[in-house]
């Protein structure tokens, strides 16, 4: 029993130790970042992507005259769809996600 223990504790430590990051960059097409628009757009964006784990803020960049955001983010922490959503929770539609397709938060029952 101890051996066996023993094994699968050293299993455990060997898998903890594969874990790597897959970072990807990813656009996204927000149609409502335009020139007109790109500081409050920007901004709010900007809020709703550090909201989201495993994006490097550092890498977002607006193109306005694309209507794109351009980001770096570990795929082993989030998911494209995540940061979709993240985007359409701050009221901008994002690669066809639209705001009101995201899932709303049920209030607290008390």
């Amino acid at each position: 029993m101890k051996k066996m223990m023993i094994a699968t504790a050293l299993t455990l430590f060997a898998l903890a130790g594969c874990r790597q990051k897959d970072v990807r960059d990813f656009a996204v097409d927000v149609p409502a970042l335009s020139q007109e628009n790109e500081a409050a757009v920007s901004g709010a964006i900007r809020v709703a992507l550090a909201g989201c784990i495993g994006v490097d803020m550092s890498s977002v960049q607006f193109d306005a005259a694309n209507h794109r955001v351009t980001l770096r983010y570990d795929s082993m922490q989030t998911a494209k769809k995540n940061l979709e959503f993240a985007i359409a929770k701050a009221g901008y539609e994002a690669n066809g996600v639209k705001p009101d397709q995201v899932p709303r938060e049920k209030p607290n029952a008390k």
